[in-house]
């Protein structure tokens, strides 16, 4: 096998790949022996006719499909480790010589990924960012939790005030007309949530169970919906409910109720170490996000394949997709929410998805510099972690995993432990 490699415009590489005569041969004689039961000539039992027979009756083309479906991906593969290719998208094929006792010749256009030319990855200045969870931080802690443990109780002898929970019905109006998703039924709102619309929930105070209340607002200039965006808007709104919530006494007896401490005290403490626990993870994060920002910004990275952008913004929808329906809403029902397409949703995220495959890209080209990879006993570790998501031992679990899926895991555990080079070597202010 021969193969030529040409640059093309942008990040496209064509291959000219020429397989010998001898193994288009052998696909073509696999080929036949495919479909012999086919082919039907008068004198032969159908099925029966030998391969030069069939050839002349209906010309040798009739085997170069399966033919070219047993050579080209075998030979295609073959080109890519020769050349060291590493396509982002399959591949456009083009059949430019063929026949029986000649070399086959075709043309594969790819695109590969794009060039990166690294700048200062390592010692990178980035400043420090100091934990301090203040008394106040732990009061307002244990006051949330104290929320989360009031009793709703409804109000029978006054209006509404801050603070309580008005169950609605209402219906908005721009010019007379009803507007699409400004409609509600049974609603809970909060007043002092800031959940609606600036305006809103202030017009409600002192409202009954039973009143008609006209609510009177102006949608913001930057409001998410164009068609609403700077708008008047009235809307129609009946009080159903008024309800509010009775706090707990914050004291031992309330501690032992939702905790397993006895004491106040002690349940301050356990909450100051978590909040701690948080905050550091929190900075950790933070700063490890500003540390890869600043080494992707030194870098330079040549024009990023539309698909490896799409491929990334499909994955973001489908992580997006599965974390909306754990909380027990749709991606529809999201989107329906906000007042926009599938399509406006994606331009929306196409920046970011961009902005991810650039960092991936230089990570990527950080860890084959310093020679990052996975020793056996780093995967198993890696196994163990998600075998503690699924029910099943780790011989099953393994069969279960896909090529693809052994080496989206090395690549994970790769991004990890360069990351956490960057990490080491960089200089904290």
């Amino acid at each position: 096998m021969n193969v030529k490699l040409e640059k093309k415009e942008k990040n496209i590489v064509e291959l000219e790949i020429e397989v010998d005569a001898e193994v288009f041969e052998e696909g073509l004689e696999k080929s036949f022996r495919k479909n012999a039961k086919k082919f039907n000539i008068p004198g032969f039992r159908k099925g029966k006719a030998p391969r030069n027979i069939v050839e002349r009756y209906y010309g040798t083309e009739v085997l170069y499909e399966d033919a070219l479906n047993e050579v080209l991906p075998k030979a295609y593969e073959n080109a890519l480790m020769e050349t060291g290719i590493f396509p982002v998208d399959k591949p456009e094929l083009d059949i430019k010589q063929i026949g029986k006792g000649e070399n086959l010749i075709f043309t594969a256009s790819v695109t590969v990924k794009p060039e990166v030319e690294l700048g200062e990855y390592k010692g990178v200045e980035i400043e420090k960012i100091n934990v301090n969870i203040t008394d106040e931080d732990v009061e307002k802690k244990i006051q949330e939790a104290a929320e989360k443990n009031a009793r709703i109780i409804t109000v029978e002898d006054r209006g509404i005030q801050e603070g309580d929970i008005a169950e609605i019905d209402f219906e908005g109006f721009i010019d007379g007309e009803p507007f699409e998703g400004g409609k509600g039924d049974d609603f809970s709102l909060e007043i002092g949530s800031g959940r609606f619309i600036k305006g809103f929930e202030e017009q409600l105070i002192g409202g009954r169970p039973g009143d008609d209340i006209e609510v009177k607002v102006t949608f913001p200039e930057d409001y998410h919906s164009e068609e609403l965006a700077g708008k008047d808007a009235v809307f129609k709104v009946i009080v159903n409910d008024v309800k509010k919530k009775e706090m707990p006494v914050i004291d031992d007896e309330f501690v032992k109720d939702i905790s397993e401490f006895d004491t106040l005290e002690e349940y301050k403490e356990d909450v100051r170490k978590k909040l701690t626990e948080s905050a550091e993870q929190k900075a950790k994060h933070e700063l490890t996000n500003k540390l890869v920002e600043k080494i992707v910004d030194n870098a330079t990275v040549d024009e990023i394949p539309k698909i490896m952008v799409d491929k990334q913004l499909d994955a973001n929808m489908r992580d997006l997709d599965m974390n909306l329906r754990y909380q027990g809403f749709s991606l529809e029902q999201y989107l329906q929410m906000g007042q926009m397409d599938i399509d406006t949703f994606k331009e929306q995220g196409r920046e970011m998805a961009e902005k991810e495959v650039k960092t991936q890209l230089v990570l990527e080209k950080i860890s084959k510099e310093e020679n990052i990879q996975v020793s056996d006993e780093e995967f198993k570790e890696e196994i163990k972690k998600l075998l503690e998501n699924y029910q099943k031992d780790e011989e099953e679990f393994m069969k279960l995993l896909r090529d693809d899926d052994i080496e989206y895991i090395k690549s994970t555990i790769i991004t990890r432990k360069t990351i956490d080079l960057l990490m080491e070597n960089a200089k904290m202010k």
